[in-house]
This record gives C-alpha cells, sequence and structure tokens, in this order.
C-alpha cells in the first residue's frame, strides 16, 4: 500500500479502539519499552498525544523518565515552514493545546536537535524496513534529519508492521525500532 492508503486504513483502526484499549495498549508500549538498552542516555524527546487523533498514551513513558531522572524534551509546532522547536519540560513548564489538539510548551529553555539522543516517534503505520507513515506535512522527517547520527529513533504504534510502504522518499527517515504492544522491531543494529 502507498502512504495515503495506509493512513486512511490506520486513522480508521485507530478510531475504532476504545479509550480503554488506548490506555491498556499504551501501558504495553511503555513496558515493551523498558526491555530496549536505551536508559542510559540522559535527553529524550517524547511526543505529548493528540487526544482527537486517539494517540498513544505518552504519559506513561513520560513517567518513566521522569523516573530515570532523564531529561525530557518536548516540542513546539511551527505550521508555516512544518518544522518543531523543542524545549526541555520541567515541572514548571507550562502546556496549552494549539489549534490542531497538540499540547505544546508555551515557552522554555530551548534544546538543540543535537543533544537529543533519543526521539520517541509518533506515526500513523510503518512497515518491516523502518519506514514509518505520519500524517503527511513532514515535521518529524525534517527534524529527524537535524538530530545527530548517533541519535535513536523509536518508533511507537498500536498496531503490527505492514510488508512495505511503496511511496518511500529520499526526505523519509528510517526508524531504528519500533514498539508495538507485542513486541519490539529492530531495524538497525545498535
Amino acid at each position: 500500500m502507498n502512504k495515503k492508503q495506509l493512513r486512511a486504513k490506520y486513522k480508521t483502526l485507530r478510531s475504532g479502539l476504545s479509550d480503554k484499549q488506548i490506555e491498556d495498549l499504551s501501558v504495553d508500549i511503555a513496558n515493551q519499552l523498558l526491555k530496549l538498552p536505551i536508559w542510559e542516555k540522559s535527553f529524550y524527546h517524547i511526543f505529548l498525544p493528540i487526544d482527537q487523533q486517539k494517540e498513544i498514551n505518552t504519559e506513561y513513558i513520560l513517567n518513566i523518565l521522569q523516573g530515570k531522572d532523564k531529561n525530557v524534551i518536548v516540542s513546539k509546532s511551527n505550521f508555516e515552514d512544518n518544522t518543531l522547536t523543542h524545549f526541555l519540560l520541567l515541572d514548571t513548564t507550562v502546556l496549552k493545546k494549539n489549534a490542531w489538539g497538540i499540547p505544546e510548551p508555551v515557552d522554555g529553555i530551548e534544546i538543540h536537535e543535537d543533544k537529543i539522543e533519543v526521539v520517541f516517534v509518533p506515526l500513523l503505520a510503518f512497515d518491516t524496513r523502518g519506514n514509518r507513515v505520519g500524517y503527511g506535512k513532514g515535521f518529524y522527517d525534517k527534524f529527524l534529519a537535524k538530530c545527530g547520527s548517533e541519535t535513536l529513533k523509536i518508533g511507537l504504534s498500536f498496531f503490527e508492521a505492514e510488508t512495505e510502504i511503496h511511496d518511500v522518499n529520499d526526505t523519509d527517515i528510517r526508524l531504528d525500532f519500533c514498539v508495538t504492544p507485542l513486541q519490539t522491531v529492530r531495524f538497525n543494529p545498535l
């Protein structure tokens, strides 16, 4: 399938999930993450879920990161050029939902992409090669292209991999891992 078809398929699948299923699957994903050899890092970027899109509840991952005393980074979207600006998440950080329902920091301490060691990547679908389908605006591909070559890119998905995404292009950034409720798939060796 191509990206457009996969977007439609997985938006429909997500819309069929109950709130309880989303919570249970989100906990399972957080538990799978605990098995990864990533916890010696210091700077972790996490996305905050868009509730109306029925995204993974990353609060469980956030609790793990805070419990391990990690530096957590969240982003603010610029819809004029489809870029992200990154901020350190502190106890004093004020979050506000933007016009698209994305919780974002109002302001704070800006963090450059080259400091980020692990990025938890939102997606709608992924394939067995580590390619992903997002919402199609390119925010994360632009962001990941600016990260260091050592930055780990970890997709989070309620669903298992598709065999192949047919219309991958040169600007698409592949994942190193994708974590589902049932397993962790590794695409690139550590």
